[in-house]
């Protein structure tokens, strides 16, 4: 699949995953496309924590509501360190890295939901990190949960390229 078809093919998947394990050497194709993304001043900021125990996705779903059990997560931890100017890009740095490996997971045919909004209540980024062993100087920000879905589902409607984009002035 090119990344034109796999842009126009990912979708957030809420469902239910088949019972088919995500083997290792396809999430660490998934999270390479992670670890290759742009970063502010090439720090390379968000790290990866890669959950494939069953015992410790069951203790993540207790923390975060990962809607249906998956067969594997993909947890993006940041690095609020400034890099710039007093500035740190944890936001930014994560969100190229998880937005490649969406288009990864969407390629080779697996499905995922960008997680982040039930991180930032309840504690429960802080529990999620300590849970994995994440440095208390970093923070969980997103999570994808990831496997082989049930259900084929299409991506959202999306409104049209001149209700969005303009040349030149903004409204055109």
């Amino acid at each position: 699949m090119d990344v034109f078809e796999a842009i126009a093919s990912r979708h957030s998947y809420r469902g239910a995953f088949t019972d088919a394990p995500v083997p290792r050497e396809d999430l660490r194709k998934i999270v390479q496309a992670g670890v290759q993304a742009p970063s502010g001043c090439n720090k390379q900021t968000p790290t990866f924590v890669i959950v494939d125990d069953p015992a410790v996705l069951v203790a993540v779903d207790g923390i975060v509501d990962l809607y249906h059990p998956p067969k594997a997560l993909i947890v993006c931890v940041a690095d609020p360190a400034p890099v710039y100017q007093g500035m740190a890009f944890e936001k930014e740095d994560c969100s190229a890295a998880v937005e490649n490996m969406l288009l990864a997971i969407a390629a080779m045919g697996y499905a995922t939901v960008w997680i982040d909004g039930q991180l930032r209540t309840d504690g429960r980024a802080e529990r999620l990190g300590d849970l994995l062993g994440v440095p208390r100087d970093r923070r969980v920000q997103i999570i994808l949960p990831v496997g082989v879905p049930v259900e084929t589902c299409a991506q959202a409607e999306k409104s049209p390229f001149e209700e969005r984009a303009w040349f030149n002035v903004y409204g055109g």
